[in-house]
């Protein structure tokens, strides 16, 4: 039990790749603080570990405004007394070219997958700090990747690595750790959301099958990411070579993905 009784807050639980990691720690004999907006879904998640033995409570945050933020971190010390280990999971993604996207989309993106991220650091902190504890930031390939249709995604992926970066300097010595993970493609809900945030459950996912992660496998191995402190780790098969490509020769993975966005 690597996380025996330590209280575990993760963002955007209710689905994807947040509720896999609930469930995951939760095996790990972890309590669970689940948060997002859809409380139904979270509930349905905490009974689910509860009747497998483990120990979960449900906590409504909405990553988009700074005060439930605020509130829902205030709520779990409230309840537990502590916090061992923050996920910001919450997050999504906008399409569109660069060149068709509206300030509202931009602004949109950024609040959710950058303010709402950065917010919900800042308030796990101080109780981190405490316990020296273990930050976890959820990124993706797509910050290294010049995706056509994803610009925005992208960027606001980038920028979750360069927090990342800048918060494992600012806590050294703090006795906090924070790993920045990079999945490449894994099964969740990302594609069945449009740009105003609302869920399209009939949706298509475009992504290559062959090329995703089921979500329990790679919440596996961010749970392990995170268990050992590291600073950074890309996941998925296609994760690594896309992200070895963009390191090693730019201008080819360009062409490439031009050419498939052509």
């Amino acid at each position: 039990m690597k996380f025996q009784n330590h209280i575990i807050w993760i963002t955007g639980a209710s689905s994807g790749i947040g509720l896999h990691l609930a469930k995951a720690f939760a095996k790990e004999g972890a309590i669970i603080a689940a948060s997002a907006r859809r409380m139904a879904l979270l509930e349905a998640l905490v009974l689910e570990i509860k009747q497998e033995g483990g120990s979960a409570q449900a906590f409504f945050c909405d990553v988009m405004e700074e005060q439930s933020i605020e509130k829902c971190m205030h709520d779990i010390v409230q309840a537990f007394g502590k916090i061992d280990v923050c996920v910001a999971n919450a997050g999504g993604g906008v399409m569109g070219k660069i060149e068709k996207l509206s300030a509202d989309e931009w602004d949109r993106q950024l609040r959710l997958n950058v303010t709402g991220l950065a917010l919900t650091a800042k308030y796990a902190l101080p109780e981190l700090r405490k316990s020296n504890g273990r930050l976890g930031l959820i990124g993706s390939v797509a910050a290294f990747v010049p995706n056509p249709n994803l610009g925005a995604y992208g960027a606001s992926k980038a920028a979750v690595q360069n927090i990342g970066e800048t918060l494992q300097s600012e806590l050294l010595g703090s006795g906090v750790s924070c790993t920045t993970i990079h999945p490449g493609f894994v099964d969740s809900n990302i594609t069945r959301v449009d740009n105003d945030g609302n869920f399209h459950p009939e949706a298509k996912d475009p992504r290559p099958a062959n090329l995703m992660w089921p979500t329990n496998k790679a919440a596996k191995v961010m749970l392990q990411a995170i268990y050992k402190r590291k600073k950074m780790v890309i996941i998925t098969g296609h994760g690594k070579v896309m992200y070895a490509i963009s390191r090693l020769i730019p201008g080819v993975l360009r062409k490439m993905m031009a050419k498939m966005n052509g």
